[in-house]
């Protein structure tokens, strides 16, 4: 028996929602912004929580129980706040001042492309900015923006100080392969 189109097509979105996360499915190398990236060893992909963002990996840390969250985000040529603006929000997600946070931007060239890495680590406010939050301390956040003429990708991790730091070399690797 032959069924339409429409109806496979239904079935296949029923069959996805409640099977749940799609992260065993996704490969090791995704793409954001037309750039490709490989996820680190031992990161998984888990299923954006959200259409703004364009890909989501977890770094669970086995010792400690302490998980880090990276998300991409690219949102195409055009106004999306622009570097410092993205830079400012994301330093503006701690409780504590810039001037306490150890606020660092390290501004390279990789490739044709400039990159900036972002640095903190204090009092994070987790959730949605102008929703309730939860002060997540001892926290630290990595980020990327990558300046394209297809409009910046962003990319943001945060979680545990420790694991943050430990996992900042795989992350500053897979920025940097993708845009060579």
């Amino acid at each position: 028996m032959r069924f339409p189109k429409n109806i496979l097509l239904l079935v296949s979105l029923i069959s996805f929602s409640v099977t749940g996360s799609r992260g065993a499915d996704v490969p090791a190398t995704f793409s954001v912004g037309g750039f490709t990236f490989t996820r680190p060893a031992g990161w998984e992909s888990v299923t954006p929580s959200s259409p703004m963002r364009k890909a989501e990996l977890k770094i669970v840390d086995a010792a400690t129980k302490g998980k880090a969250e990276v998300v991409f985000f690219h949102f195409g040529p055009g106004p999306a706040g622009g570097k410092k603006a993205n830079i400012d929000r994301w330093f503006g997600q701690f409780e504590e001042g810039r001037d306490k946070i150890g606020a660092k931007v390290e501004d390279v060239t990789l490739g044709k492309h400039a990159v900036a890495f972002v640095e903190a680590q204090g009092t994070y406010k987790s959730g949605m900015p102008g929703g309730p939050q939860t002060p997540m301390t001892g926290y630290a956040l990595m980020g990327a923006i990558i300046e394209a003429e297809q409009g910046n990708v962003f990319i943001k991790m945060t979680g545990p100080q420790a694991l943050v730091k430990s996992a900042t070399a795989d992350f500053k690797k897979m920025v940097e392969n993708a845009v060579k």
